[in-house]
């Protein structure tokens, strides 16, 4: 497999929706370290498998970004978010879309199933930033970036900046750093199948 990186907009990974993870091998371990790692050197506080090219259902969260809180790590493998409640409002980035902000509504509460590294079926009701965070990176698994939720005219205001991100990346492609669209999509659907 060549070295993860995280991919940016309008990488095809990103509009993929991820397939369930069938069993933990040492590989996955593998996969969920770096992704930490690539998480920490960019400091954010989640990143899920898409956002590295893997069509995988399954995200990592650090919500203080350190590397040396390790009891902070949270791994989240098949999740599946059970419950919602209420409404709020807040700023929010992605590690995919870098420096670009914006407003995003999302369930004030949520409670999600996931599995850990150990296969380990858990449960966890969260509020506030985890709640948002998860909500983030779950989407990623649907192929949803946030920008998708803002409300129109919020949209609009980004617009210049996401037409930026594409050209970055067409030039990418043009100079050989990236494979086409297609050839992109189709190594996704060769990793799904190596899934099972």
């Amino acid at each position: 497999m060549a070295a993860l990186q995280i991919v940016n907009y309008p990488h095809p990974a990103l509009r993929w929706k991820s397939k369930p993870i069938k069993s933990i091998s040492p590989e996955l371990r593998d996969i969920v370290r770096t992704m930490f790692e690539l998480m920490y050197e960019a400091r954010g506080i989640g990143l899920a498998a898409n956002q590295v090219a893997l069509p995988y259902r399954l995200f990592v969260i650090n919500l203080t970004s350190d590397p040396g809180e390790k009891d902070e790590e949270f791994v989240f493998i098949n999740p599946e978010i059970t419950k919602r409640k209420g409404t709020a409002e807040g700023e929010e980035g992605c590690l995919s879309l870098p420096q670009l902000y914006g407003d995003v509504k999302r369930s004030e509460e949520i409670t999600v199933e996931a599995y850990d590294l150990d296969g380990q079926l858990f449960e966890i009701t969260l509020d506030d930033l985890a709640a948002r965070a998860v909500q983030h990176e779950y989407d990623h698994l649907e192929g949803i970036l946030f920008p998708d939720r803002m409300v129109e005219a919020k949209k609009q205001e980004l617009e210049a900046q996401i037409a930026d991100f594409e050209s970055q990346f067409r030039h990418q492609q043009q100079r050989g750093e990236f494979p086409s669209d297609e050839e992109i999509r189709t190594q996704l659907a060769q990793l799904e199948l190596e899934l099972g």
